[in-house]
């Protein structure tokens, strides 16, 4: 059953004995929102979206969830969206011998599934439909599901800097293309799987130091 999770090399280690956490901050509140879902599965009616910028742990904790219900004897399965949406996309391919049915098997029939980055991907009208014909079914039939994604319900407005140029100040234009990053979670994925989401996850917001920085800094 671990060998089917598809946890990917990175985070094979991660567990919540070793999640980093601040007391009273937001990674402690998501600390123990993931072990009470494992204390308590599956006598539990939704699953969680980790919301957030990079580097607080999200995927740790996704990660930490899936290992720890692992052990208690339930399947569960890793995939960064991502990746699984260049699996169906490949499945097209008739030199590949796979089918799309194939691909998303273990999705749909996993009692627990890890998306991670959900909304990472350019949101095409195939991403948008393919995203949603996977999340729906597992909605309708009630699995549980635990998301992670950088995009939040509300936009990131990007600071305006101010520069000097002689006796006059002036703002900095923000780049085009950070703008078009800092779009919201719904605008990522549609407004029919947001709301979804709504019924299916607890929404778990996690704010702090992205800690790869961190890491390098105090190398």
């Amino acid at each position: 059953m671990f060998r089917a999770a598809r946890i990917p090399a990175r985070y094979v280690d991660c567990s919540l004995d070793n999640f980093t956490r601040i007391p009273n901050s937001s990674q402690d509140q998501a600390f123990l929102y993931a072990c009470r879902l494992v204390l308590d599965y599956p006598a539990v009616d939704r699953g969680l979206l980790f919301m957030g910028p990079a580097g607080v742990g999200k995927t740790h904790l996704a990660v930490s969830i899936m290992k720890g219900l692992l052990s208690k004897g339930f399947a569960a399965v890793f995939y960064e969206f991502g990746s699984l949406l260049k699996q169906i996309q490949d499945s097209y391919n008739p030199v590949s011998q796979t089918s799309e049915l194939r691909v998303l098997a273990p999705v749909y029939e996993a009692d627990v599934l890890v998306l991670d980055e959900l909304g990472a991907t350019v949101p095409t009208d195939w991403v948008r439909d393919t995203m949603y014909q996977i999340i729906n079914k597992r909605y309708n039939d009630k699995k549980l599901t635990i998301f992670t994604t950088n995009y939040l319900d509300e936009s990131r407005t990007p600071p305006v800097t101010q520069e000097w140029e002689g006796s006059r100040t002036f703002s900095k234009k923000a780049n085009p293309d950070r703008i078009r990053e800092m779009t919201t979670l719904e605008d990522r994925i549609g407004s029919r799987l947001r709301s979804r989401l709504y019924e299916m996850c607890h929404e778990i917001r996690i704010e702090g130091q992205d800690y790869r920085k961190f890491g390098k800094r105090q190398a």
